[in-house]
């Protein structure tokens, strides 16, 4: 349209005009606006997600580590003082192979030889202690097939059905785990376990583990 075709427009024509334009420019601004809205604020939510998803992952792996840590510091012994229980065992051995008579009629250097076994026992014992080594003498206790082996049944009907009679070994622990079970004798024939406490039954003897002992 040229230049006095407008002039010729009455002016309220070239008002309607200006203002139909003006609208439709503030329609599209507003349209536009909004658009980018809902594309920031999507974005920020995936945003928002990503950093928790990372912190649960750091947090995960803080725990994984600290675990990992304290059952390095706990149990990196394990293998070794499982050796060295195997020594103690042969100690007490030892010891057990010596009659009573020839104990009380040894000469001095007898006695001092037994005696400094004996010491050699108990300071090895004390030093697993000291590194977490429990030691596990169950007889009294309720037949435990977590901590105890089961060796044989002794029938007495005088303490409850799955009670720990009788120790043949001695079992360890290390932290919470078993280092090594105890050897027991496990009562039969007596009362139930009382209520609330499940009985256990003790399972087969096993003939292996009898002849190791």
């Amino acid at each position: 349209m040229s230049d006095q075709a407008k002039d010729e427009r009455a002016p309220e024509e070239i008002e309607a005009t200006e203002a139909a334009a003006a609208g439709e420019r503030t329609e599209g601004s507003v349209d536009g606006d909004y658009e980018a809205l809902v594309r920031l604020l999507k974005e920020n939510e995936e945003l928002k997600d990503r950093a928790l998803r990372v912190a649960a992952e750091m947090e995960n792996l803080r725990r994984r580590t600290a675990r990992d840590v304290h059952d390095a510091r706990t149990y990196a012994v394990a293998n070794f003082a499982r050796d060295m229980l195997s020594v103690s065992d042969n100690l007490r051995r030892a010891l057990d192979a010596v009659p009573p008579e020839a104990k009380a009629a040894g000469d001095a250097g007898f006695k001092a030889l037994i005696e400094g076994v004996d010491l050699t026992e108990r300071a090895m014992l004390s030093a697993l202690e000291r590194h977490g080594v429990k030691k596990l003498a169950p007889e009294g206790e309720k037949f435990d097939p977590n901590f105890h082996q089961a060796m044989f049944e002794v029938p007495n009907p005088e303490v409850p059905a799955g009670t720990v009679v009788q120790v043949v070994q001695p079992g360890y622990s290390i932290g919470e785990r078993v280092l090594r079970p105890a050897m027991v004798g496990v009562a039969k024939g007596g009362p139930k376990q009382a209520a609330g406490e499940a009985s256990v039954e003790p399972g087969p003897v096993n003939e292996q583990a009898e002849k190791d002992a």
